[in-house]
């Protein structure tokens, strides 16, 4: 996997979580069962547990996204995108891993698991920075 594929599938898998929590949305406004305000912030929540599970893990992509992708970006005109491919490729693996688990549940072990490859990607991104500057 390139560089820069491996932003195409992080942006791909935050948009397709984007999906997986709004599209149960649309039938429900459509035949009058849900107010289209019903999901506004600061509302109390009226989705499922893993709806709103995943609509958090899309943010959380949201929050490591466009760094990622700056730093591939910059690694690619600096026409070293190859050097830093393999660590890019883990921080998507860690990235869908992390949004899997997200979905499974919040128990105190599976937070700790998604803290972990949070810092994982965090710690490649720091590490791809590093390769680029060296």
């Amino acid at each position: 996997m390139t560089a820069l594929t491996a932003v195409l599938l992080f942006g791909t898998w935050t948009l397709l979580l984007a999906l997986f929590y709004a599209l149960p949305r649309v039938p429900r406004v459509l035949m009058g069962s849900q107010k289209a305000d019903a999901w506004t912030r600061g509302n109390a929540p009226v989705d499922p547990g893993i709806l709103i599970r995943a609509q958090h893990a899309h943010y959380n992509c949201l929050e490591t996204f466009p760094v990622f992708a700056a730093v591939v970006i910059v690694g690619a005109m600096m026409d070293q995108a190859a050097a830093i491919a393999g660590m890019a490729a883990w921080v998507v693996y860690l990235r869908v891993g992390q949004s899997v688990v997200h979905l499974i549940g919040t128990s105190f072990l599976l937070v700790l698991i998604r803290a972990t490859l949070f810092i994982a990607q965090i710690a490649l991104i720091l590490a791809m920075v590093w390769q680029l500057l060296g």
